[in-house]
This record gives C-alpha cells, structure tokens and sequence, in this order.
C-alpha cells in the first residue's frame, strides 16, 4: 500500500470529513476520494461507508489508519535517527499556547530556542476555553493544554502526551480584604463572597462548582470573563474575589493578593500534546524539552 494514500486515510479519521482532509493537505476533494478509493482497492475490503452527508470509516478502515499512524511513526523515528547522526536539529517547529501558558513559558522558550542554530519556533495563542485541545494536534506540531489532569480523549487519539507542570489555582482578593489575614482559605470562608468568575463549565468555574458542593450553598458570580487580566484588574477594585493561576497572577503589585484553597484540589495541569510521529522529530523533541525545563524552573521558583 502506498504511503501517502495511507496517510489520507489516517487524516479522515483525524479530521472527520473528506473537506477538512482536503484543506489540510492542499488537495482537492475529487482527488482525496479518487486515492481512497485506489486504498479500499488496494486494501480488498471498504475502508469507508456512508453516512448522512459524508463519509465515515467502516471498523476495517478505522484499524487500517491506526496503521497508518503506526507507519508515521516508524518513518518519523526513522528521520530521527538520521537527524541525531547529523547533530543538528532544524526547521521550524509549530506550537499552539493558551493565553495564561504564553505568558508563563513563551519568554523562556523563545530565548532557549534563539541558541540553536536553525530551529524556529512559530508560536499561536488559542482559545483557552476549547473543550479539547487534543483537537489543535493536526495542525500543529506541540499543543500546550491546561486540563485537571491527562484526557481519556488524549489516549483514544493516541497522541504523545508529555506533562510539564502543575500550577496551583488560588483565591485572588483585594489587598484590603478581611480574608487577607488568613494564610490560606476554606471553601467555608469564601463561599459567600461576590465573585468574578469565568465562563461555566471551564476549568475554573469547575474548582468553583466543588467549592459550592463542599458548602452545599450557590456561589453569587457578578460578572464572568475569559481574560485573567479582566478578572485581576475588577478583584484589585474591590468588585469580588476571583479563582486565579498562581504562577501568572501579578499579586502584591496591583492591589489584589492570593490565598491557597485548602480542602478541595485546586490545580490545574499543563501538558504538552503531539501527534506520535511529530513527537518522534529531534527539533520537536528538543523544544518539548526546552519547555520542561522552565515547568521545573518556574515551579521551583514558586516553592515555599
């Protein structure tokens, strides 16, 4: 079976439509389905059946692109190999960050990445409420996501999941807040504050939810925003508390401060998500290395 046909394969089960197939690989339509039909014959057997509109994998088609993925990897590796005999990472690397990670990691990488001869690094900030990041990894060569902890949907994917640090998610309050006084804060002292919250159902709103459950009383948000800068600018004038990440909030200098939450898990966990045969390429492997380097760093900053 050719290579390239089965690749095609492997991007319609990625990507859910002959269309998205065909933007993402700069054919057209017509030739995508004229090459996954020379596979199905190659193959013996459908690779794809009908369905609605469009077209979706049959089981044997579902099996024959994770061996596609397989083969990417193995040719991936195999560059690898060729490209750590050569000494000489290359190239430029795609990376797709979240506002709050940009902020953290970008600086820091951007210069590790400036001390290597003929590696660029082409960073995009994404919206950070998407429900999966998993789905940026066609596209994009690293993914930083922020999650509670590794997906089930990462897994099913098969993608290369590498974790780069833990951040603490803590209570913002302005600086002349009676709470102030407490080293650290109870779902109990807070629940009857007014907050500045985030979209629901995001992670933040979510550690908000377990803080109500642990209570069993409602939470009063005034005002919901998806920018942390919003968020911190309002809780410093006194219009509520907030949850907030701990590494990239500007307490002590903007006349708001923070409090860990005790009694309840309150983190979140940034990872870095790659397709397996991305994963597999040094320029990649290098810059995922440069990236767990600052998570050590940065978390060794913020101890005690």
């Amino acid at each position: 079976m050719d290579v390239h046909r089965l690749e095609l394969l492997r991007e319609l089960s990625e990507r859910g439509s002959i269309t998205a197939v065909a933007e993402a690989t700069n054919r057209t339509v017509s030739a995508v389905s004229q090459q996954l039909k020379v596979l199905e014959r190659e193959a013996g057997i459908p690779l794809t059946e009908k369905s609605g509109r469009g077209l979706v994998l049959t089981g044997a088609g579902r099996m024959l692109a994770e061996t596609a993925r397989d083969v990417a990897v193995a040719l991936e590796r195999a560059d690898a190999v060729w490209e750590e005999f050569k000494q000489q990472p290359r190239g430029e690397v795609t990376l797709a960050i979240f506002p709050t990670g940009g902020q953290m990691l970008l600086p820091g990488l951007l210069h590790a990445v400036d001390a290597i001869p003929g590696l660029t690094v082409i960073a995009t900030d994404q919206d950070p409420l998407l429900p999966d990041f998993g789905d940026l990894t066609p596209d994009f060569d690293i993914v930083l996501a922020d999650s509670p902890g590794p997906l089930a949907s990462w897994a099913e994917r098969g993608l290369t999941t590498v974790k780069l640090l833990d951040e603490p998610l803590d209570i913002a309050l302005p600086e002349d807040h009676p709470l102030a006084a407490k080293a650290s804060l109870a779902p109990r002292d807070v629940i009857d504050e007014t907050w500045i919250g985030v979209p629901l159902d995001s992670a933040f709103d979510r550690i908000l939810q377990q803080i109500e459950a642990a209570t069993g009383r409602p939470a009063h948000v005034s005002q919901r925003f998806v920018d942390n800068g919003i968020v911190e600018s309002l809780v410093a004038a006194g219009r509520g508390i907030a949850i907030l990440p701990r590494f990239t909030t500007r307490d002590h200098e903007n006349g708001l401060i923070t409090r860990p939450l005790t009694g309840i898990r309150s983190s979140r966990q940034i990872s870095a998500l790659m397709r397996p045969d991305r994963a597999e390429r040094p320029s990649v492997r290098l810059v995922v290395e440069a990236l767990r380097a600052l998570g050590r760093e940065i978390t060794a900053q913020h101890a005690g």
